[in-house]
């Protein structure tokens, strides 16, 4: 498989008065294109920190940090947005949509910042990106008349607008009842099996279970990066559930 994500001695510090704190401790790890990769550990380990330093949302100390065969340590504030807009889709666990505005112009949002997309296509590629998660009758609809799990749909539906080549979830299904988590993971699996590659950190090991593989972080370091052994299947999962009553918009 291609290499994707290379990281090697990554290590980021933080100065706490006297006291230096390090949230990464020389984590090393690749991940291949088409890797649905899970990565969870206790609050502090190190997970959230890791993330966002491979999300170029955060700098590491030192290290190396190749990504899509681009070196990323070095880059200013704006290759590092550039980078994010052009290869990067971001599911976080509170949705972030504008309460004010319409899903579908919710979802064209990355592509305001995006300058190989014409105005035109804009809302060409939104409705798509929103019949790819389901929504397509939902286009016009306001936050505030969506259900939390629609909310989140229309999240990933924003985070595929600019075709990235990875989607980093942050607890994606943190603020949702298990169905519904369960059908935002079918997405993900879906996505993945189309050939994007995912990263997610979560707490829930059940969660994690729908990945094809889990790394465990503890005071900054990896200890475990294991394949699922019983993978889970969201469709298959869905069936076992009864169907819920109907979806009332998120309060």
């Amino acid at each position: 498989m291609e290499n994707l994500i290379s990281v090697k001695d990554l290590t980021k510090t933080y100065r706490t008065g006297d006291v230096d704190v390090h949230a990464l401790n020389s984590v090393s790890l690749n991940i291949n294109k088409g890797e649905f990769v899970a990565i969870s550990g206790a609050s502090g380990s190190g997970k959230s920190t890791f993330m966002n330093i491979l999300g170029c949302l955060d700098t590491p100390t030192s290290g190396s940090y190749s990504m899509d065969g681009l070196d990323v340590p070095g880059r200013n504030k704006n290759e590092l947005a550039e980078l994010r807009n052009s290869k990067f889709g971001f599911v976080f666990q509170s949705f972030y949509l504008l309460p004010r505005t319409s899903a579908r112009e919710n979802v064209e949002l990355p592509m305001l910042y995006n300058k190989k997309v014409l105005s035109n296509e804009m809302e060409e590629k939104a409705l798509n990106a929103l019949k790819s998660v389901g929504l397509a009758d939902r286009a016009g609809s306001m936050p505030n008349q969506l259900s939390g799990g629609q909310q989140q749909r229309v999240a990933i539906a924003r985070a595929l607008v600019n075709d990235p080549v990875i989607i980093m979830a942050d607890e994606p299904t943190g603020n949702l009842d298990s169905r519904t988590s369960y059908e935002i993971m079918e997405i993900f699996q879906k996505l993945n099996d189309n050939g994007i590659t995912i990263v997610m950190v979560t707490h829930e090991p059940d969660i994690a279970q729908f990945a094809k593989s889990n790394i465990l972080f503890k005071d900054g370091k990896i200890i475990a990066n294991n394949p699922v052994k019983e993978r889970k299947n969201a469709t298959e999962e869905l069936k076992k559930i009864a169907e819920p009553a109907e979806e009332k918009p998120a309060s």
